[in-house]
């Protein structure tokens, strides 16, 4: 019953995770396309050029649109001001419960990698929310020094430092955790950007033009950078947080190499969009990031086993063994009916508990359990290298099962 009630939590925080972060990037998405097709006002209309900073008409779903935005704000205010926050506030909140609920309550199983470093669950859930909060921290006292004033040296310093973490993550997280953790920092920044910055400044602005002052441009200015931080951290994010999934990928030797290349391609490609929005598409951007992709590609391709599994002249090994350890290592979570603690079904729906289906899954057995390592999760039911020498040396010889 645990296993169940879990399930359903998890499933209805994805559910609703997914939903707001939809809006909260939907909306921003837009906004930065609206920012960024802004026309002069058409002075045959009266509008005053001198507050209108620039408008934009357009058509959707049967209707016409005409949108202006003020360079600072109108004299006097509407009564109805739409606000756009708690998609952002409710995609954290969402998205630090599932981080909760699936790594930190299954940390043995997700989040820790013997193999990587031997930690306690308490010890890898602290050094989680140290990167984390820490992450928030660092990028706030950059962002509020002088440095932040200049924001091409920003930038570097920030990537630096987010390539600094993709590593140290690795170091001591499975790579699914590491993964996952990466997006949690971006994440954190972006809603933090909201909600330390980007709203208060919004309040200010709102309070000046109640109380008849000029609004302070430094607000506007502030917020702007950091909307800005936000739409290229957005595809770097997402790709974390679908990053489980994939293997491949986060069970690699250098997954961290791969992560910050995947990044920096979804970075460069939100660049490219950017540009395009505002006609100065260079093709330089979207081929860097297609070429950042590739590389990743290239980086993860299987060649062969990885040292501590490999056999060079695999004898031909007997199903009756390879049978026995998969049934003892593998298939306490895939079976029809899991007996691991936390698993109400089989991953991804793989069943390994006959023959048939042990020879149906063979090419993904090898590729999780050999190649990338990541199976058992956490090594769970401690299969060793011996064992998985023997499952490279039944794949390689044919993968028979008679």
């Amino acid at each position: 019953m645990h296993a169940y009630v879990h399930e359903w939590v998890s499933l209805l925080l994805r559910w609703t995770h997914v939903i707001v972060g939809i809006a909260w990037i939907g909306a921003s998405f837009y906004f930065i396309w609206l920012d960024n097709h802004l026309k002069p006002p058409a002075s045959d209309r009266g509008d005053d050029p001198r507050s209108v900073g620039g408008e934009l008409w357009a058509i959707h779903g049967g209707g016409i649109y005409h949108a202006q935005k003020y360079r600072l704000a109108p004299q006097v205010l509407p009564v109805t001001l739409h606000w756009f926050k708690w998609e952002a506030y409710w995609t954290w909140i969402t998205g630090f419960a599932l981080l909760v609920v699936l790594y930190y309550a299954n940390a043995e199983v997700y989040l820790i990698d013997p193999a990587v470093r031997a930690l306690s669950p308490g010890q890898a859930v602290g050094i989680g929310l140290a990167a984390i909060f820490g992450g928030l921290v660092v990028y706030e006292g950059l962002c509020r020094s002088p440095l932040g004033r200049n924001d091409r040296a920003l930038a570097l310093v920030l990537a630096v430092l987010l390539v600094g973490a993709a590593w140290g993550l690795t170091q001591v997280f499975s790579g699914r955790g590491a993964f996952i953790h990466f997006g949690a920092i971006l994440g954190t920044l972006m809603a933090g950007n909201v909600a330390n910055v980007i709203i208060p400044g919004q309040r200010a602005l709102v309070r000046a033009v109640t109380e008849g002052r000029a609004p302070d441009p430094a607000y506007a200015a502030r917020a702007k950078q950091r909307s800005v931080h936000n739409t290229y951290f957005t595809l770097p994010a997402v790709f974390t947080m679908i990053s489980g999934h994939y293997a491949t990928v986060y069970g690699h030797a250098q997954a961290w190499v791969a992560l910050v290349l995947i990044a920096a391609a979804g970075a460069l490609i939100r660049v490219w969009f950017v540009q395009r929005h505002k006609q100065q598409a260079h093709a330089a951007v979207l081929i860097a990031g297609i070429v950042a992709l590739a590389a990743s590609a290239a980086l993860v391709a299987p060649r062969s086993a990885p040292p501590g599994t490999r056999s060079t002249n695999p004898p031909a090994a007997k199903f009756g063994d390879v049978r026995a350890v998969i049934a003892q290592r593998c298939v306490s979570c895939h079976a029809e009916k899991p007996t691991q603690t936390g698993f109400t079904a089989a991953p991804k729906g793989v069943l390994l508990d006959s023959a048939e289906l042990i020879g149906r899954h063979a090419v993904q057995s090898h590729q999780q359990s050999v190649l990338t390592r990541v199976m058992p999760p956490g090594n769970l039911t401690g299969m060793t290298d011996e064992e998985r020498r023997l499952l490279d040396a039944w794949f390689r010889s044919g993968a028979k099962i008679d």
